[in-house]
């Protein structure tokens, strides 16, 4: 067994670093969720062409770093259909390492976040192992999630074997997550790293709409579904609104029983994303993010995805 007790606080997991402060997927931005006291760094994983781990939020980069500047790319701007969307701009699966160690980093929301662009043309993409190399010095968890991996298991790169190479040796706390199933039911046939099945309110696994698998997200938070999923994972990462849903003015309702339904599992549950602008909270909560962490905290909840690790920080401890 492996659930949390009562006094054992929930985990902060920074995701994508700090990156309310710094754009995301840098190490700027996980060495400030360090700083920030977050208990574990998360990295979107996706691959080169030559084979690397890197972090980003997508495999298509136009969004998060500054390749369109970069007259020497030109050519490989394409179009994809990468889980059934298609997608225009370029492609990490189609640059070397070498190559996008060239780019360097946007911030993704500019609009939401202005202050995170006085960074642009200076952070490099970083590796999945200088992120390891950095968790390691300070001693914090890695939370690492497998993106699109049907996807590059077609195209012949695999994210799996590589990050579990990369893993082999290391002396922190990790957990693997991944929206799909099939991936982390190999993984668990081949590591005992604590596995985590991401949960969207809507929608299904891409991996079951390639294998014409009905069920949706929905059918996997029944207590059937939480039971097959305990079989190969440990917890589960679930978008908050299905803990604390809101009505169609933002408003928050009633909590679900998902947490307590998960617990009678053995399954942790980690809900993401939290963050202070009002654009993504309830109204209940606008200008007041501490009390959002709070009333999730009261619920049982056993970790947060946060943008801003230091007010979950400080909200965990007033808790």
């Amino acid at each position: 067994m492996i659930r949390k007790t009562s006094q054992t606080p929930p985990i902060i997991i920074a995701h994508r670093g700090a990156s309310g402060y710094r754009p995301e997927h840098t190490l700027a931005a996980y060495q400030l969720a360090i700083d920030l006291g977050a208990d574990y760094i998360e990295p979107d994983l996706v691959i080169s062409k030559d084979g690397v781990l890197i972090a980003r939020h997508e495999n298509e980069i136009s969004q998060t770093t500054d390749i369109a500047e970069h007259p020497e790319f030109a050519h490989l701007k394409t179009t994809k259909i990468i889980d059934g969307e298609i997608k225009t701009g370029w492609f990490t699966e189609d640059l070397t390492l070498a190559e996008i160690k060239t780019l360097t980093a946007e911030e993704r929301i500019p609009e939401i976040r202005p202050q995170n662009t006085d960074y642009h043309g200076i952070l490099p993409i970083p590796t999945l192992q200088e992120i390891i190399d950095l968790a390691q010095k300070y001693n914090v968890g890695i939370y690492p999630e497998t993106k699109h991996p049907s996807y590059f298991q077609s195209i012949g790169l695999p994210l799996e074997l590589p990050l579990l190479t990369a893993l082999q040796e290391v002396k922190i706390s990790v957990f693997i997550q991944s929206f799909e199933v099939s991936n982390l039911q190999e993984i668990s046939q081949k590591t005992d790293i604590l596995l985590v099945q991401l949960i969207n309110h809507t929608g299904q696994p891409y991996d079951f709409t390639v294998n014409g698998n009905t069920n949706t997200y929905q059918d996997m938070i029944q207590p059937l579904g939480l039971k097959k999923i305990a079989e190969y994972a440990q917890a589960i990462g679930v978008n908050k609104n299905l803990i604390i849903p809101s009505n169609i003015n933002n408003k928050i309702q009633s909590p679900t029983s998902l947490i307590k339904n998960a617990h009678a599992e053995d399954l942790l549950v980690h809900a993401w994303t939290f963050r202070n602008e009002n654009n993504f909270l309830p109204v209940d909560f606008h200008n007041n993010p501490q009390q959002e962490y709070k009333l999730f905290f009261e619920l049982g909840l056993d970790g947060v995805f946060s943008d801003f690790p230091d007010t979950a920080f400080t909200a965990r401890g007033d808790r």
